[in-house]
């Protein structure tokens, strides 16, 4: 094994998928334009967060003390999604919330 596997090795499977949902919650967050550089693109952040979704509820029994702060973190940027739409999405027909339910 290299280094690199040797590192993945010693690291618990939660911490690497929390890893994957950090990065998923930061490019949709700028997607939904909430970054500096006003990046607004909503058909990118659909497909972000509906990942990040399927990755959050899939995982969830496994995620231990990050699940929490994935669910929340899942949530505001559902929100962010529907509050940047300009036609925004049925109830229970935004990114993601087939898997989390409606968010309001």
């Amino acid at each position: 094994m290299d280094e690199q596997e040797r590192d993945l090795a010693d690291v618990p499977a939660a911490e690497v998928i929390a890893s994957v949902a950090v990065h998923l919650m930061s490019a949709a967050a700028v997607k939904c334009g909430l970054s500096s550089r006003d990046e607004l693109d909503l058909d990118e952040a659909r497909k972000l967060i509906t990942a990040l979704a399927g990755l959050v509820t899939a995982a969830r029994p496994d995620l231990g003390v990050h699940a929490s702060a994935l669910r929340d973190g899942l949530k505001t940027l559902q929100k962010a999604f529907r509050e940047a739409s300009p036609i925004p999405d049925e109830p229970g027909e935004g990114p993601g919330e087939k898997l989390t339910g409606p968010v309001w």
